[in-house]
């Protein structure tokens, strides 16, 4: 049975955690991800969430004391934001590299210098390299859902998992979503279960300094290196994609909720240009693609739910026939082009025939984002002139500009 609820992003996502059975959480406040952790921290002093809550002074530590209870084989859970997530960097490639099933949500905002508490997603790509699978919710339902699915996908592929959304435009505002039953999440998610639980009974040596070249272990078995070790970590992230899928295929059959895993489509089936984006602003672009097809322009939206491990080929496959190709994003790679940009690209140049690429920056340190400043960015990058421009391709468009 689901429960109806109207409730802020950041609360949904809590509620999401406690039904998940998060045993340890571990945080340290930043605006906008304070209130997910403070009502975490309520829930369990008033008895309604069987879990320990750790209160430290930083956020490299809040990582640190996660690695630990889930190396320890605790359920654990962290959140944070802008450059709180840059402080645990040390901790998310260790995490990462140490293989722990662990969920974070990251409550996207600009990164400082200078500051900024509004919402970019600035924060998640700097630290797209890390190790960890990175999937973006564009409303609070997709927050409940992601969530409990992610815990899945961490303990099933022992790879953490970094829960994406908006600051303020999600983590602030009030939306309907549902929760499933607690003992139908029961079902959906069994008990933590972590195969290098630290056990006196079973001493393991873990992570230590690692040798370049593979050697045999006191058995005689072959182990590998550190580049094995990497080798093996990048290949098992491909892999993910397969998992989350079959997640979501199971989460559906029991929830009724689901089917769009990797994106999120609107409006594609006939699409001649497609719109790619993440979050929240992918849910903008609807009423610009209503807009436009009312004028006779064939136009869908792609909203990239899974954004590492990076889709290729399922972004390949749907994309290589359309005309044009459009992608806003809330980020760059500083001195090159979009990071979201640059992958879509790559993934694209096998196929001789593909479409026009346009990249665009927009909504940086929570600058407006007006939506007929994005149709007319798209319009123009549909009128046939613009469909054999390379030199569009090579520099990121900038909206919203004030200089």
């Amino acid at each position: 049975m689901n429960h109806k609820m109207i409730e802020s992003g950041n609360v949904a996502a809590a509620l999401a955690v406690r039904l998940a059975g998060a045993e340890v959480i571990a945080a340290y406040p930043i605006t906008p991800q304070t209130p997910l952790t403070e009502k975490l921290s309520q829930m369990i002093t008033r008895g309604e969430m069987d879990a320990e809550y750790v209160a430290v002074e930083s956020e490299h530590s809040a990582l640190a004391v996660c690695i630990g209870a889930a190396s320890a084989g605790s359920r654990s859970f962290t959140a944070t934001s802008s450059n709180g997530l840059l402080y645990m960097s040390e901790q998310l490639h260790w995490a990462a590299g140490a293989r722990l099933p662990m969920v974070m949500c990251v409550v996207n905002r600009g990164v400082g210098a200078p500051w900024s508490v509004w919402n970019d997603h600035q924060d998640a790509i700097s630290q797209r390299d890390a190790g960890w699978i990175q999937v973006f919710a564009k409303d609070h339902q997709e927050i409940v859902d992601m969530t409990l699915k992610a815990f899945r996908l961490a303990e099933l592929t022992h790879i953490p998992v970094m829960v994406n959304y908006d600051g303020y435009y999600l983590s602030h505002t009030y939306m309907p979503f549902e929760l499933p039953d607690a003992a139908d999440v029961k079902a959906f998610l069994p008990p933590y279960e972590y195969l290098h639980t630290l056990d006196p009974e079973r001493p393991e040596s873990l992570n230590t300094v690692t040798l370049p070249d593979a050697r045999h272990d006191v058995n005689g078995v072959k182990r590998g290196g550190y580049m094995d070790i990497r080798h093996n970590l990048h290949e098992e992230m491909r892999l993910a994609m397969e998992v989350w899928e079959e997640i979501d295929a199971d989460f559906q059959r029991r929830f009724g909720r689901g089917g769009a895993p990797i994106f999120d489509l609107y409006q594609c089936d006939d699409a001649e240009f497609v719109v790619v984006a993440m979050g929240t602003l992918a849910n903008q672009f609807r009423d610009v693609v209503d807009r436009l097809r009312h004028e006779g322009i064939k136009a869908g939206v792609l909203s990239l739910q899974m954004y590492r491990p990076f889709p290729s080929s399922h972004i390949a496959n749907l994309l290589q026939s359309a005309k044009g190709v459009m992608v806003f994003e809330k980020g760059l790679s500083y001195g090159n082009q979009g990071a979201l940009f640059a992958d879509l690209k790559s993934a694209l140049y096998p196929f001789p025939a593909r479409p026009t690429l346009h990249n665009f920056i927009t909504g940086l340190g929570g600058r407006e984002i007006r939506t007929e400043d994005l149709y007319q960015a798209v319009k123009t990058s549909c009128e046939p002139g613009n469909q054999s421009s390379p030199e569009q391709t090579d520099t990121p468009q900038w909206i919203g500009l004030q200089l």
